[in-house]
């Protein structure tokens, strides 16, 4: 068993040697720039394996017409800050602060396993091969479901970037592509998307309630607004954008409202520190 462990990238370690720290910031930055210029490159540009299947990432996204179909603008905004404040973590891999290297080399197996999956996923979502794609996004969604179960704590430069942000949109994604895989753009599909979509509401309030991490409320909400454009823009007339708006405002609140004492706890706590000393000292105010 300890032999696994020690040959296992994914088990958990507490700390790293040099040897390994080398090899994640090797890999880590190889595999990251291949997800950042895969993404990239297939927003602007279709494959041109068959131009009668092959088109860009937000082409496919025009040309299927399911109740999933998100608004590209929201959605690339999410992933152009995501990669920015990923950058920021493969940063702290070369920081000369060891706690921080350790810290972000701790998810380094997961995000690597992420990059490459996510790089998969482009491939194989350009080309129209959406069940294989499917398959892609549900290893991953597993990968990440247990590097967040695993590491629930780590700091927000790792959490936010490693994490949360892709779990997020790997949760969201399954409905994107897997409305495109099954073709649900009919009636039924639709109906049944109306009460697929509350899922998101489900999986983004467990976060907050169980964890009480924001970072999945907020990156959540976000995605359920680009959701609720993007139907919003393609059909007035339907439930789905009401519902995508409505799960957006709840995560956004219940978001606002976990994230207010983390911001304002510590000012209370050096108020009520002030009171007392000042509660201390008032007699020796009247004796004199």
């Amino acid at each position: 068993m300890d032999r696994l462990h020690r040959i296992n990238p994914f088990a958990k370690r507490e700390t790293h040697d040099a040897q390994t720290i080398l090899w994640y910031k090797i890999f880590t930055i190889l595999t990251w720039l291949l997800a950042v210029v895969s993404s990239v490159y297939y927003t602007f540009h279709a494959p041109h394996d068959d131009i009668t299947k092959q088109r860009t990432i937000w082409g496919q996204n025009r040309h299927h017409h399911t109740a999933f179909a998100l608004n590209s603008c929201i959605a690339s905004i999410y992933w152009i800050v995501l990669f920015v404040l990923q950058a920021g973590y493969i940063w702290h891999l070369f920081s000369p602060n060891a706690d921080y290297v350790q810290a972000a080399a701790s998810v380094g197996s997961h995000f690597i396993f992420n990059n490459l999956l996510h790089f998969a996923f482009v491939m194989l979502f350009v080309r129209s091969h959406f069940v294989w794609a499917e398959l892609i996004l549900i290893i991953n969604f597993f990968n990440l479901s247990s590097l967040y179960f695993r590491h629930p704590t780590s700091p927000r430069f790792v959490h936010l970037p490693a994490v949360s942000g892709p779990l997020a949109w790997a949760f969201v994604a399954l409905y994107w592509n897997g409305a495109i895989a099954f073709n649900a753009e009919g009636l039924f599909g639709r109906i049944l998307a109306n009460v697929a979509v509350w899922g998101i509401l489900v999986y983004g309030l467990f976060f907050l309630v169980t964890f009480k991490d924001y970072t999945m409320g907020f990156s959540l909400s976000v995605l359920s607004a680009s959701l609720g454009v993007g139907q919003f823009l393609r059909q007035v007339i339907a439930f789905q954008w009401i519902f995508a708006f409505t799960i957006m405002a709840t995560l956004f609140v219940a978001t606002f409202v976990i994230t207010l004492p983390e911001i304002f706890g510590a000012r209370f706590r050096r108020g009520e520190a002030v009171v007392s000393e000042d509660q201390e000292r008032a007699p020796l105010l009247d004796d004199n």
